[in-house]
């Protein structure tokens, strides 16, 4: 199975792409949210061998738009609350917040 996490901001996102174990099949990279950059994104997903599921943050206006465009092309979209991903595993020492770490973040949980 492929899991692509999408950390949402307002006008782009970071998407990563990694597989079971721990391997990376994308390292994070930047989508525009364009029609013509959805679309390259969800033709990018189609033809990744296996099934393929999106988990994204819920940001409302920012993430309805890209996960109602994934999901018309047929991609599984699963939008979380951010807070519940950041306070996942309880306390930790890691404090790292860039939208890289937390995109790959979204690919583990899934």
């Amino acid at each position: 199975m492929n899991a692509i996490g999408i950390d949402v901001s307002k006008g782009k996102s970071k998407v990563a792409v990694i597989r079971a174990y721990g391997e990376v099949i994308a390292k994070p990279f930047d989508v525009n949210h364009y029609p013509d950059q959805l679309g390259e994104l969800a033709a990018y997903i189609h033809t990744l061998e296996g099934e393929s599921r999106v988990v994204m943050e819920h940001t409302g206006k920012y993430s309805e738009p890209i996960a109602k465009f994934l999901c018309e092309a047929g991609i599984f979209v699963c939008m979380v609350n951010a807070k519940l991903i950041h306070d996942y595993g309880g306390d930790t020492i890691r404090r790292d917040k860039t939208d890289k770490v937390d995109a790959e973040n979204r690919q583990i949980l899934s």
